[in-house]
């Protein structure tokens, strides 16, 4: 017994020590991406201020994608901190409160998605062991105690219109400017289904299922008029198009 106890003592110290790290590392991996957040929302006005809705709408997305990811790096920071603090409790994981439950969960979640924090791997490592496969696979669902804001803010759909247009509005909004979607009727008509959670529990997997429906839809509205513009044509078929052309001039002149 006494070899199992300094075993688990020496896993909880593996951890603290690389959640310390993590700490570490978010306060250099926050920096790009709030300057690329910055970045983009200066490009978002500046389309607005040409008149570019739709171009300002397709830029919200890298928007949404920075701004999702430093608030998931303020989730993270505050469940490393949490199980720092109280990492003695690890020790006799099932006796941990819900508080300590939730932030090992969520650790061993953002292991997955956060590849700016290669701490978070090994650290979900000991957390399996200590907490078990059942454990282990609700935290990679992000089900159960996972905190479902983080689900969403790690593995929710960036391509949301609703949340886009609401990026779009905030920042018109500081800059002075109007917008009108009125007239992008296509843009008012889709329906922002992956809505950021309040209360609710969201697992990964609906939000998954929800993503993959959204892309659906997408490449359908983008796949149809496909051959409407003429102006998509690009000069490098040009020659192609001029051959087969041709081959079917000579064809009509052969009968």
């Amino acid at each position: 017994m006494g070899f199992i106890h300094r075993r688990t003592s020496k896993q909880t110290s593996k951890v603290k020590t690389l959640l310390e790290l993590a700490l570490s590392r978010l306060t250099v991996a926050s920096r790009p991406r709030l300057a690329r957040k910055s970045i983009s929302r200066s490009d978002v006005a500046q389309l607005l201020a040409l008149g570019h809705l739709d171009r300002a709408l397709h830029r919200a997305e890298q928007v949404m994608e920075e701004d999702n990811m430093l608030e998931a790096f303020n989730i993270i920071e505050l469940y490393c901190n949490r199980l720092i603090e109280h990492a003695k409790q690890l020790d006799k994981p099932h006796e941990c409160g819900e508080d300590i439950r939730e932030a090992a969960a969520g650790i061993m979640f953002a292991a997955g998605w956060c590849g700016d924090l290669p701490e978070l791997l090994f650290a979900h490592t000991v957390l399996a062991n200590k907490f078990g496969g059942d454990f282990a696979t609700m935290a990679k669902e992000g089900s159960g105690v996972v905190n479902p804001m983080l689900v969403w803010k790690l593995s929710g759909n960036k391509r949301n219109m609703e949340h886009k247009k609401k990026v779009v509005k905030e920042i018109a909004a500081e800059n002075n400017i109007q917008v009108d979607f009125s007239e992008f009727p296509e843009v008012v008509e889709q329906n922002g289904r992956d809505n950021a959670p309040h209360q609710n529990k969201l697992s990964h997997e609906a939000i998954y299922q929800m993503d993959m429906d959204e892309s659906s839809e997408s490449d359908s509205d983008h796949s149809a008029p496909h051959n409407e513009d003429p102006c998509d044509i690009s000069t490098s078929d040009g020659s192609n198009n001029g051959q087969l052309e041709q081959k079917k001039v000579t064809a009509c002149t052969r009968r």
